[in-house]
């Protein structure tokens, strides 16, 4: 599919992240006004509680657009989300009818403040990247031990904290916790010394189901909404002091950051791709009906505080998940756990084959052993006070992008407690 051409002229620059090909979801607000849902369309926003208003778009009866959040038009379920894009297409199409009528609706996101674009119903992350899993547990296991005995047969994950999900731009804090060094007799409290992203992507459910009611790989797709970037920011000494045995608490449950923009499923279709070759069969439940990745290009970039500029440690790609969205949510809800419109379900670390394509800096660093040199000539093994990680990601098309926006944030020190 080659580039849809649009009135608003900013979409239609080459590599610009919102052509019509993409129409992503977000919430802004401007000057003293609440926020409300918008549409990304080239350099501006497409202000769609007052195109509701207008009665250029009706989804129900009731306003679903003049809300800090999408989950209402989420419920609404996917005939609906069609109806939302062929309408938006319609409109911001070039020699569209009612250009005229649209075009005061428009605000310039130079103008707007992005907050969160949907409500976090509940948040699981996944361990799904074969080559993340196979270096971290190389690392700490030894290369014959790399990957648990379930790691080829169902998609890791565990549950984590929803109320510290936030949007980029927000500044986190070093978490403080329970430390012990190898060396040491005994756990110590304060500061996390080993501070760490995980470039991930998240998928956002928008549809529930209701509880001891399981979904296929095939039902679980038509639930997915859309991907945002995701930052799984890590304590990593917390962590190996607290995860056996039953996985990440608070080395994880600080925070985690999302990109602003939610890229629906639909705008992604032209870059599907499969997982990749099985080396163990997949009980049947698991299989794919039809490719279940994406083509979408990541990097992680590091920018010291004062620096004029970031430096890109990470070049990779989403397909290099073992484990799709949809394979995801289908095994979350094989118990009969119920999934609920909003949840967010993190893909796990995305690391290519080598350690420019490592999607932590844990694997960058190989645990701290070979630091990582800055285009300011600093060095880092983990994050330091001050930085600024950044995490940006594009699908490519023929004459277009379908971007995400970035997922930054900036280490803020810890809070001095108790």
């Amino acid at each position: 599919m080659p580039l849809m051409k649009s009135w608003v002229t900013s979409a239609n620059a080459e590599n610009h992240p919102f052509p019509l090909n993409n129409l992503p979801y977000g919430v802004f607000s401007t000057g003293d006004e609440e926020p409300r849902c918008g549409v990304a369309i080239g350099d501006m926003i497409l202000d769609m509680a007052a195109a509701e208003e207008a009665g250029l778009v009706t989804l129900s009866d009731v306003p679903v657009f003049d809300l800090p959040f999408w989950n209402e038009v989420m419920e609404l379920g996917p005939k609906a989300w069609g109806e939302l894009r062929a309408a938006l297409t319609e409109l911001l199409a070039e020699g569209a009818a009612k250009a005229s009528v649209v075009q005061p609706l428009l605000v310039p996101m130079s103008e707007a403040e992005l907050h969160m674009p949907f409500l976090v119903s509940e948040y699981t992350d996944f361990y799904a990247g074969k080559q993340h899993a196979t270096n971290v547990g190389t690392m700490f296991r030894g290369a014959e031990n790399a990957l648990p005995p379930n790691w080829l047969h169902i998609p890791i994950g565990y549950n984590g904290r929803a109320s510290t999900v936030v949007v980029s731009g927000t500044d986190i804090h070093r978490p403080n916790g329970q430390l012990k060094a190898p060396d040491a007799d005994a756990p110590s409290f304060g500061p996390c010394k080993r501070l760490d992203i995980e470039l991930e992507m998240g998928a956002v459910v928008g549809t529930s189901t209701e509880m001891g009611q399981p979904v296929t790989v095939a039902e679980a797709e038509k639930m997915i909404f859309g991907y945002v970037l995701l930052n799984d920011w890590s304590a990593r000494d917390i962590q190996a002091w607290e995860y056996q045995p039953l996985g990440p608490f608070q080395a994880k449950a600080f925070a985690t950051s999302i990109s602003p923009w939610i890229v629906t499923t639909a705008a992604l279709e032209p870059f599907r791709t499969s997982t990749p070759q099985r080396e163990k069969p997949l009980l049947p439940y698991l299989e794919e009906p039809r490719p279940g990745l994406f083509d979408i290009k990541l990097s992680a970039a590091i920018q010291p505080e004062g620096a004029a500029s970031a430096t890109t440690f990470s070049n990779t790609n989403y397909s290099e998940m073992y484990y799709s969205a949809a394979q995801q949510l289908a095994h979350h809800s094989t118990s009969g756990c119920a999934m609920t419109a909003g949840d967010l379900l993190g893909s796990g670390t995305i690391s290519g084959a080598d350690k420019s394509s490592y999607g932590s800096l844990l694997e960058v660093s190989w645990g701290g052993k070979e630091p990582l040199t800055l285009d300011t000539g600093e060095t880092r093994t983990f994050i330091e006070d001050g930085d600024t990680l950044t995490l940006e990601g594009h699908a490519e098309g023929d004459g277009y992008r379908i971007g995400f926006g970035t997922c930054t944030g900036k280490i803020l020190g810890a809070v001095k407690w108790p």
